[in-house]
């Protein structure tokens, strides 16, 4: 079954998510208003620089429509900002940044340190078959709490904050139909956050 799939197109990597879609049999589409938002079976938020992407949201007048589409169980995958996006509830970031409140999690927003602090490692995935995935973190949030009702996918070692406590360990989520990590996968090439993504979004469809 051919599902389409939307990709945020107001900033960041859109055409990296749209090349591993095609790679794994979707059909996708740059979405950029409600109409683009009305024709697709998914949407993908993309990595890229969060409070940005919530202002423009407001811009291109996409904010409501989107975050009642997501609430009336459209599947989502967010990526990295994607992931802030989807949130409830988002810490250090700009007062005026607004989140989606998809999935019912609190995040940190580049928890793991500036553009300096980047970092790649191996994590297991749960329900992505074929053994640890290469995952890359660039200017990453961390997930600091879920609800009783968000899974939890994955997650890396403790990591330092602040006070000299651990914490933000938690980097892959799903609620529902909606998914997010705070690793990107469009740029390593292994396409299985994309499948996973994809099949959800077909398990919606059928």
């Amino acid at each position: 079954m051919t599902v389409r799939i939307g990709v945020l197109a107001l900033q960041g990597d859109v055409r990296e998510h749209r090349q591993a879609l095609a790679a794994v049999g979707a059909e996708s589409a740059p979405v950029r208003t409600a109409a683009d938002l009305a024709r697709v079976d998914g949407i993908v938020l993309p990595g890229g620089e969060s409070t940005t992407m919530s202002r423009l949201l407001g811009v291109f007048d996409l904010f409501e429509p989107l975050r009642d589409a997501l609430a009336g169980g459209l599947p989502a995958y967010g990526s990295c900002a994607g992931m802030i996006l989807l949130a409830s509830r988002v810490l250090d970031t700009r007062s005026d940044a607004r989140s989606l409140g998809t999935i019912d999690m609190t995040v940190r927003r580049n928890a793991f340190g500036r553009q300096v602090d980047s970092f790649e490692t191996d994590l297991d995935v749960a329900g992505v078959p074929g053994g640890p995935m290469r995952a890359v973190f660039i200017r990453a949030p961390w997930v600091e709490e879920v609800a009783p009702e968000v899974d939890i996918l994955a997650r890396v070692r403790p990591q330092k904050v602040a006070d000299g406590s651990t914490a933000g360990t938690i980097v892959a989520v799903r609620q529902g139909n909606a998914v997010a990590t705070s690793f990107h996968p469009e740029v390593t090439g292994d396409l299985r956050m994309h499948d996973y993504f994809v099949r959800l979004v077909r398990d919606v469809a059928v």
